[in-house]
C-alpha cells in the first residue's frame, strides 16, 4: 500500500485540473494521515490500532499548529515541495478534519490488513 500511497500523495500536491485546490489543500491530508498509520503500524507492530491512528492525529495536529511558527529554519524547509508536503504550509483550521477523516480511513484499513491486531 505504501508503494502506491507515496507517489499518489504527491501528485495531490502537484495535480491540476477540476476540484485543484481541494485534492491539492485538503484530499492530500487524508492520504497524509493514512501514510503515517502505515508507517506507525509498520515501525511499531504490537500497538494497538487506535493507538497508532490517535499517535498520528496528534502528532499531524501538532504539526499544523507549527506552522504557525515561522523561523527561517523552517521557511527554508517549506520552501520546497518534500518540506511542504512533510511539515505544510500554512496553517488552516479545516485540515484537521481531513486528519480525522484520513484517520479513521488509516484505522479501517489498518484493520483490513491485519485482522488479528486488537482495536
Amino acid at each position: 500500500m505504501l508503494i502506491v500511497l507515496t507517489p499518489l500523495g504527491f501528485y495531490t500536491k502537484i495535480y491540476q485540473g477540476p476540484g485543484q485546490d481541494w485534492v491539492n489543500f485538503s484530499f492530500c491530508d487524508s492520504l497524509y494521515e493514512i501514510f503515517w498509520c502505515l508507517v506507525f503500524s509498520l515501525f511499531i507492530p504490537r500497538m494497538r490500532l487506535i493507538w497508532i491512528t490517535g499517535a498520528v492525529f496528534v502528532l499531524t495536529s501538532i504539526l499544523e499548529f507549527m506552522q504557525l511558527w515561522r523561523p527561517p529554519i523552517l521557511q527554508a524547509i517549506r520552501g520546497t515541495l518534500l518540506g511542504r508536503t512533510l511539515i505544510g504550509n500554512d496553517f488552516v483550521w479545516t485540515d484537521f478534519f481531513y486528519y480525522f477523516v484520513g484517520c479513521v480511513a488509516g484505522f479501517y484499513i489498518l484493520k483490513a490488513i491485519d485482522r488479528k491486531k486488537p482495536d
